[in-house]
């Protein structure tokens, strides 16, 4: 097996992944149309509900794409024609959903804030009031444009108050931050398989209320991102209806493992470990963030950027990227920041080890 050398990822995703997981996609070649790997996608699909809680409630449809086709699935899929979809965007992935919206000419009512600011519960509810047309709701739960945690379970309230359903992008969060898919009743949880899980990119999965079957049977947008026929196909045949990636089928299996080895708790505590020596290092070195404490996710920190005149992220970038370590601009908010997150598989000596390379660049330019 070739040697890979370790690389630290501290941009919100990919993550760095195990050796285990990089060895688990050297496997023998297999047409997916085997009922050997159909039992590997069966055994996957049920393993992802049951990361977030959901078994006998929840099922989850597969699909080869990055997260924004699993998001294109539950849009598109979810909202009836005639209805509109309500979506918070306070950070660049709550605008992604409306733009992946409008390409599909469903009508959109915007929430919109500066990439930063928290979202006011009363304001959404003036937003439902007003639009008795909303059918489902959009939101992001771990906003990785900033690192803000959105009030899911508040939201899913107030949603559903109003017959409103509800679709979380739950990307950067699912696997990482514990989520309880009964408790939070959203309809829709989205995610894929190369952030918290610790996965390879090339997965997306929609993980939605099984009693919406015969709703979503009536939807027909999209052909490929079709929830409905994704799922059902599946049921009727034990297999995907288009080529899968199979190797990363093997890496994400892997990857479950892993973490229900480490538990919701160990990974969560990992993280927040994690998070809480990188704050200590950042400020120690100076530096201050965009969000108060109380509004972060404790897996993405947006710093503001230093106000030396010879700081320069490229510069910086480059510099940290020769030792081993990926860093992430800023994605237009409010204030000018650079992003660093702890998802993945990374250890207190990985953030130690970084604050001395990041020191060594701010010393350099002082």
């Amino acid at each position: 097996m070739k040697k890979v050398e370790r690389k630290i990822l501290l941009n919100p995703g990919p993550a760095t992944t195990t050796v285990s997981v990089k060895n688990a996609m050297v496997v023998e070649d297999i047409c997916p149309r085997e009922e050997k790997f159909g039992a590997l996608i069966e055994g996957i699909k049920n393993d992802l509900v049951k990361v977030i809680h959901g078994e006998g409630e929840y099922v989850a449809a597969l699909f080869a794409a990055s997260g924004t086709g699993g998001l294109e699935a539950a849009i598109t899929s979810a909202v009836p024609k005639g209805k509109k979809l309500l979506v918070v965007e306070n950070g660049a992935y709550g605008t992604r959903m409306i733009k992946l919206a409008q390409t599909f000419d469903i009508d959109v009512v915007k929430y919109q804030l500066e990439y930063g600011d928290y979202p006011s519960l009363d304001a959404i509810e003036s937003l439902l009031k007003e639009n008795d047309d909303v059918s489902h709701l959009a939101v992001v739960h771990h906003e990785t444009t900033t690192g803000m945690l959105n009030p899911i379970q508040e939201i899913c309230y107030l949603s559903h108050k109003y017959g409103v359903e509800v679709i979380v992008d739950c990307m950067s969060s699912y696997a990482g931050i514990p989520i309880n898919a009964k408790k939070w009743q959203a309809e829709y949880i989205v995610s894929s398989s190369n952030n918290c899980i610790q996965g390879m990119a090339g997965l997306a999965f929609v993980i939605f209320k099984v009693d919406l079957l015969s709703k979503l049977s009536e939807q027909k947008r999209s052909f490929y991102f079709n929830i409905y026929n994704q799922y059902v196909g599946f049921e009727k045949t034990g297999q995907l209806q288009f080529t899968p990636p199979v190797q990363v089928c093997h890496a994400l299996r892997q990857a479950i493992d892993e973490y229900l080895e480490e538990g919701e708790e160990g990974r969560w505590n990992r993280y927040k470990d994690n998070w809480e020596l990188l704050v200590e290092g950042l400020q120690d070195l100076g530096l201050s963030f965009l969000l108060p404490y109380g509004q972060q996710s404790k897996i993405l920190l947006a710093i503001m950027e230093p106000k030396h005149p010879n700081y320069n992220f490229d510069a910086m970038h480059d510099y940290l990227y020769e030792k081993g370590f990926t860093i992430y601009p800023g994605k237009g908010a409010k204030s000018a920041t650079f992003r660093l997150s702890v998802l993945g598989d990374l250890y207190r000596k990985d953030i130690e080890d970084f604050l001395v390379a990041l020191k060594g660049y701010l010393t350099s330019i002082a």
